[in-house]
């Protein structure tokens, strides 16, 4: 029993390491494609920008007429957000695009690594506590309280039901846990 607790102590770190950067390769990629895109948008706006803008002017004031201002002060407001920034106003009311919610590939990568980090490492924690002969049923249950503690949270902080938001997220975790030690078990894994 002790050597499996050895092999799941060093498992597990390993399991961490690559996970974490796994997750963090993965945001990174995503949220760069995302940026790839905004800047391909942006690129596109001030073509349509130089080329026309009287139709991009009548387009920005359709914008803020669409969101309830009148028509008349939708056009002046237009022309004062296009004389100061043409592209940002465009980007921005029309793209949906903002350098405080413009795509950071590198800051999405280290947060998902983070979050990656710190979630594994709970359970991490309980293999290197749990009793050797025990060790197995020790990280499941764990697991699924630190999955409904961490819901609870992230629901809080959003602003969310509490309970729904735990029970949802121990859910799909046991489920997930589940389909993991079905495909473990069926490929002769030790689960």
């Amino acid at each position: 029993a002790h050597a499996t607790h050895s092999t799941l102590l060093v498992t597990g770190i390993a399991g961490l390491v690559a996970g974490a950067m796994s997750m963090a390769a993965g945001e990174y990629v995503s949220v760069h494609s995302q940026a790839d895109t905004e800047r391909a948008d942006l690129v596109r706006e001030q073509t349509e920008l130089e080329k026309d803008p009287l139709a991009e002017h009548s387009e920005l004031a359709s914008i803020y007429m669409a969101r309830g201002i009148e028509p008349d002060l939708a056009r002046t407001v237009a022309t004062q957000l296009m004389a100061h920034d043409a592209l940002g106003s465009h980007a921005r009311d029309e793209l949906g695009i903002s350098d405080a919610l413009s795509a950071k590939p590198l800051q999405a990568a280290l947060a998902s690594a983070a979050s990656f980090f710190v979630g594994a490492a709970l359970p991490l924690i309980v293999t290197f506590i749990a009793p050797a002969q025990s060790v197995i049923p020790w990280i499941s249950g764990m697991s699924l309280l630190f999955l409904a503690t961490l819901g609870g949270i992230a629901a809080k902080a959003g602003g969310a039901s509490v309970p729904t938001g735990a029970w949802r997220v121990t859910f799909w975790g046991a489920l997930a846990m589940a389909i993991t030690a079905l495909v473990g078990t069926s490929f002769g894994a030790v689960v």
